[in-house]
């Protein structure tokens, strides 16, 4: 499975694929790695619960909209991510950037930036995310967990590929940010395994 060095040294020599703007909202977001000293493992919070949060109580990566006052999409993630789980990244934990994506249901342009943190790192949440929690690569890809999801959003049943993470949310990771961890893990020749494909 995927260790540190070898992402290191394919997100150096990366080029992260343009995409036109052709959303109202620029979004950026921050993919945190860590290598617990036997595998490589990817942060996920939890959203809080909010009426008016589209991703309300869902998985994803620290982040959200860019503001005038950020000099770049990474200055936004990274202020993100201050604000939201207490932690300041830096030059030192930037590891690269994956391509942008574009929303599926929602007119947004979210642009995914990679770090390494210390295996010890302590977060500090703010109001608008509940839970933080760690999960290896490894588990994200297990096949057993990779499902097919049926379930309500945006005034009707949707089907979508997702991960069961069980032991950490009762909400499975799915969306922009299933899609987001799927580029990241094609440029290793990796991929979830859908479900009609079992």
């Amino acid at each position: 499975m995927l260790d540190i060095t070898q992402i290191k040294s394919e997100l150096a020599k990366y080029q992260p694929r343009p995409l036109k703007q052709g959303s109202a909202r620029h979004a950026a977001v921050a993919m945190l790695l860590r290598n617990n000293g036997q595998e490589t493992e990817v942060l996920l919070i939890r959203r809080a619960e909010h009426d008016k949060d589209p991703w309300s109580g869902d998985l994803g990566f620290p982040g959200g909209r860019i503001e005038d006052q950020d000099s770049s999409p990474r200055a936004a993630a990274e202020r993100e991510t201050w604000e939201e789980i207490g932690f300041r990244l830096n030059n030192e934990n930037y590891l690269g950037q994956s391509d942008d994506l574009t929303g599926a249901y929602l007119s947004v342009h979210i642009s995914c930036f990679i770090y390494q943190v210390d295996s010890d790192t302590q977060f500090t949440l703010n109001g608008e995310v509940v839970d933080v929690f760690w999960v290896p690569i490894r588990t994200l890809l297990d096949p057993q967990r990779n499902q097919q999801l049926t379930f309500f959003y945006r005034g009707r049943d949707r089907k979508h590929p997702g991960v069961k993470l069980s032991e950490w949310s009762e909400r499975p990771l799915w969306g922009i940010t299933y899609r987001l961890l799927d580029n990241f893990f094609s440029l290793f020749g990796l991929a979830f395994t859908y479900p009609e494909q079992r």
